[in-house]
């Protein structure tokens, strides 16, 4: 059999008619058509030279034709690797010269910036625009819809996707065929999709959540998806009359809440809200069960582990809860001094093991070793407890990572930044808790005395520098920063110190 995930979603296709994707204009794409668009693709990319292992680098702006991209890379035995539509070329440099891909795929007003980089590691490059539109769908439009699929392993590379580093440094996370397929199918079955269900999709696909886990779930279960550009909260809600699922992230709900035309007769077709990729306030979670009549159901993944743990489909889905463990993978708390298994309800380190973990960091064997007990259980940085009824609570992070509107952020890239700002001694940099994006990105700064520099001097040296969803949202100014007897900052307090700034 062919583990390649292109094959696992579409080998046992019954109805090439099926609808698959509906897109905002109105154009209807069937399985079929997806299929024969991901085989033009595919020849494309075998045409201009990418060969099985490649990585092929996208930063392009969601349509179906970037979906089609996806699939067509893994379809040809390659290697995807998602970028930000938000990186700078700044940011962009790091992550093309380390994965050395040998095509990156870009929005036409970025190919120049972009050739600069590419040429570094001799990569060529396609343009494809938010319409569509690009020299890729050009010159695959020419190409054969016939294309045999890669035959590719379980454990083969089918994507890689960086995250933030524990020393600021990104790290590219190793997903293989069996990691995104085994998740993907247990999703299905864990929130009961079937062929009938319809999902909007408002995510960007450049992150786990749209990608992976909200086109993949939706196309494994034969069900078809409303494929927005971008979140529009009216149109979401008008959308819900024919919809069936929606996925987001606690930014959608927040958002979704702010308009008098969400009610529980809005929402009466829908079947199931899903929210993730940072933590949805408890508040929110009753705000919106009282609006609709429905609770959020939430879930825990990472970009090394996709999913988990989700709340039940039946059953009660806690407020502050992401849930049980999903079927076949495996979660503990441990001591995070010792490795040690704590008991329910003791607070230590959330780690996970199953076929949904990660193969490791790409071109990092020290850390990925360091990040893996020896009995395989991968160590999340995220620190929480299991309740008593196996609930799994997040409680806090062992690293200092801040999730804004799904979005992981590391502070050491952003303080590398402030710090080089004349007239800055240090900075530390902090996420805070916020109702619309989970945590804001918060800038603590100590300046030299006499100093002028001031909120709008670090944001405007921090513009062009560092992608916009890493912006800080408040920069406040101190004489010193709290520190321990190792001369730690001590960002803990800083927390417990501005935790009330962006409720006021």
């Amino acid at each position: 059999m062919n583990a390649n995930l292109f094959s696992r979603l579409f080998d046992d296709l019954d109805d090439v008619e099926r609808l698959a994707i509906e897109t905002t204009d109105g154009t209807r794409i069937s399985y079929g058509e997806l299929i024969a668009r991901a085989g033009r693709m595919a020849n494309l990319l075998v045409a201009r030279g990418v060969k099985i292992g490649d990585r092929v680098a996208a930063q392009t702006e969601k349509s179906v034709e970037a979906l089609v991209l996806y699939l067509a890379v893994v379809r040809a035995g390659a290697v995807y690797l998602p970028l930000n539509t938000a990186y700078t070329l700044h940011e962009l440099d790091y992550f093309i010269t380390d994965a050395e891909p040998s095509l990156v795929v870009c929005d036409p007003s970025k190919a120049e910036g972009i050739k600069a980089i590419a040429a570094k590691v001799s990569a060529h490059v396609e343009t494809l625009g938010a319409d569509g539109q690009g020299s890729l769908t050009e010159a695959a439009a020419k190409a054969s819809s016939e294309f045999a699929t890669v035959v590719r392993a379980d454990d083969d590379l089918a994507a890689i996707l960086y995250t933030s580093g524990t020393t600021g440094r990104s790290k590219g996370a190793m997903l293989t065929h069996d990691n995104l397929a085994s998740n993907s199918l247990s999703l299905v079955g864990y929130w009961r999709f079937t062929d009938k269900d319809v999902l909007i999709h408002a995510l960007p696909i450049y992150h786990t959540h749209g990608l992976f886990v909200a086109s993949n779930v939706t196309l494994f279960a034969r069900a078809s998806m409303i494929f927005l550009n971008k979140f529009d909260p009216d149109l979401i809600i008008k959308l819900m009359a024919r919809a069936t699922v929606l996925m987001g992230v606690p930014t959608f709900y927040t958002r979704l809440l702010q308009s008098e035309a969400l009610t529980k007769q809005a929402t009466a077709h829908m079947r199931l809200f899903i929210s993730g990729s940072a933590p949805l306030l408890a508040d929110t979670h009753r705000e919106w069960a009282a609006r609709t009549g429905h609770a959020v159901l939430e879930r825990y993944g990472m970009t090394e582990t996709n999913m988990n743990t989700s709340n039940p489909y039946d059953g009660d889905r806690v407020p502050g809860a992401v849930g049980l463990a999903l079927p076949g993978v495996s979660v503990r708390v441990t001591d995070p001094e010792t490795g040690t298994e704590l008991p329910r309800d003791q607070i230590g380190m959330i780690e996970v093991k199953g076929p949904n973990v990660f193969k490791g960091y790409w071109r990092m064997p020290e850390k990925t070793k360091s990040e893996f007990r020896d009995d395989g259980f991968f160590i999340t940085g995220d620190l929480g407890k299991i309740d008593s009824k196996g609930y799994v609570h997040i409680l806090g992070r062992g690293k200092d990572l801040v999730i804004t509107g799904g979005f992981n952020v590391y502070p050491k890239e952003i303080e590398s930044e402030i710090d080089a700002i004349k007239g800055v001694v240090e900075s530390a940099v902090i996420g805070v808790p916020h109702a619309d994006f989970g945590e804001g990105v918060t800038a603590v700064v100590v300046r030299d005395k006499g100093a002028s520099v001031d909120e709008a001097a670090v944001l405007r040296a921090l513009d062009g520098q560092i992608a916009k969803f890493k912006m800080p949202k408040k920069v406040i100014f101190v004489d010193d920063l709290p520190r321990n007897t190792m001369g730690k900052v001590q960002k803990n307090v800083l927390r417990d110190t501005y935790a009330e700034i962006y409720r006021k």
